[in-house]
């Protein structure tokens, strides 16, 4: 018998969609796409990485090198545009410093447990860009060292005192990553010689945070958050009282009360600390990165769009750093490949708009082996 193969009409040209299924699905391709043009147009591809930090194993500009590393090794000539990114935690500042070529200030202040530290700071013009973690973050205490109820923020307050005595009127405070639940107290304790200046003069504070939480309550900052900052329950009942008792105190002093507003339990409290006596506005720390950094700029001509974070879930899409990458870069028709140390959830995260959702760890790796950075770095690259 004769095979008759009926002649079909021209294919369309390789699609984006093509070039993803080749990196990272590595299916087969539809016989009528010619292969060597696939490679070859994938190699001149305008590729953007900005992948969030994977807490406590590297940081958003570690993960970028290495994803870059990986494209160049196979595509030398494909263009990687690398933006370190952050949505106002770990990091905040480096997009600052080192895509808007900001100015880095340092001074020495106290951490957590009052100990001396250098933080860091990004300037330009009347504005100071400033990472809470820098003084109370996550990472500058040991897990035996986490304790919610004496750790303070008063190295914030500190940053704060040293931007205004440069002559900084306009702040950009970055909340996340802290290893505090004190509602702000510390850093008002350090700026309260200040206090009077700042409230009554020019001065203009913004808060960046994708945390919703209000202070108090089931859904407020002490029982969300403080068990990852090495609460118990018992501390978590004690840091919520006592929430509640300063909002309380703080609401008659000043006639209004910010307690249940949206934002301001991120930070262990701090940003009802900047909304109550600060007057402190709140904006999405993604959206307001993006906007500074010129991201839609950055998209012209772009062909692909790589962001991650250390676990993705349903919780990404609630306005995480790369569910609103993806959906600025949807806007310009730009797809956008997610990847992360630990996948849930991915069918909600592919209806959700993604091209695709990466696991870069292997089924058989340990949590431990996957959290060590050269297995991360290494993880990364070989995605490619």
């Amino acid at each position: 018998m004769r095979l008759i193969v009926k002649k079909k009409p021209a294919a369309p040209p390789p699609t984006i969609a093509v070039f993803i299924s080749f990196v990272f699905l590595m299916q087969s391709y539809v016989v009528s796409h010619n292969y060597s043009n696939i490679i070859r147009t994938f190699a001149h591809m305008k590729i953007i990485v900005a992948i969030d930090s994977f807490k406590g194993c590297i940081t958003s500009a570690e993960a970028n090198q290495a994803v870059a590393e990986g494209i160049r090794k196979h595509w030398p000539k494909a263009e990687v545009v690398q933006i370190p990114v952050s949505d106002g935690g770990e990091g905040w500042i480096v997009p600052f410093i080192e895509t808007l070529k900001w100015k880095e200030q340092v001074v020495l202040v106290h951490d957590p447990l009052m100990r001396p530290i250098h933080a860091h700071y990004a300037t330009e013009g009347n504005k100071a860009v400033i990472e809470i973690a820098q003084a109370c973050g996550l990472t500058l205490l040991k897990k035996e060292e986490l304790n919610p109820l004496i750790a303070t923020t008063y190295g914030v307050g500190e940053i704060i005192i040293d931007a205004i005595q440069k002559g900084f009127h306009e702040f950009i405070i970055g909340l996340g990553g802290s290893a505090t639940s004190d509602v702000g107290k510390g850093m008002l304790k350090a700026l309260k010689p200040y206090l009077n200046i700042v409230t009554h003069e020019d001065y203009s504070f913004t808060i960046a945070s994708d945390v919703d939480n209000p202070l108090c309550g089931k859904n407020g900052a002490a029982y969300t958050f403080a068990p990852q900052k090495g609460a118990t329950p018992e501390m978590v009942e004690q840091l919520d009282q006592q929430a509640q008792i300063f909002a309380k105190e703080s609401a008659t002093i000043h006639g209004y009360d910010c307690s249940q507003l949206p934002g301001a339990g991120a930070a262990g409290g701090l940003g009802y600390a900047f909304m109550q006596y600060l007057h402190a506005n709140r904006c999405s720390g993604a959206t307001l990165l993006m906007d500074m950094i010129g991201f839609d700029q950055i998209l012209t001509n772009a062909d692909l769009v790589i962001t991650g974070e250390g676990h993705c879930d349903r919780q990404t899409l609630m306005g995480k750093l790369p569910f609103a990458i993806m959906q600025r870069a949807k806007l310009h028709h730009v797809p956008t490949i997610l990847l992360a140390g630990i996948v849930s959830d991915k069918e909600a995260l592919l209806k959700a708009g993604f091209q695709d959702v990466r696991c870069i760890n292997p089924p058989y790796l340990s949590i431990e082996e996957a959290m060590r950075k050269e297995n991360a770095m290494e993880n990364l690259r070989r995605v490619f």
